[in-house]
């Protein structure tokens, strides 16, 4: 009987031990990440670094490569084609 209980101890302690050292933290990231996002502060935060990315892309001569452009430009005009398809 003795056995059985210390055995059951210890794999509780393993248990435990397994999930702070492994889904916790994973947890633990998740809420602080949520937190940023949903505090005022911390969308004022990425504002301001969407707002200065936006003004390196201004900056550089030119931001996509050509092949990038030409995929986006097909994508578009398919886009386009679709909406003009859906109002007939």
């Amino acid at each position: 009987m003795k056995n059985f209980i210390y055995k059951t101890i210890v794999a509780i302690i393993a248990v435990i031990l397994v999930y702070e050292l492994t889904i916790a933290k994973q947890i633990n990231k998740i809420t602080s990440q949520s937190e940023m996002i949903l505090s005022k502060e911390g969308r004022k935060d990425s504002v301001d670094k969407l707002r200065e990315e936006i003004k390196k892309a201004i900056n550089k001569e030119r931001y996509l490569s050509k092949d990038d452009a030409i995929l986006i430009n097909q994508f578009i005009k398919k886009i386009r084609k679709e909406l003009k398809d859906s109002e007939n």
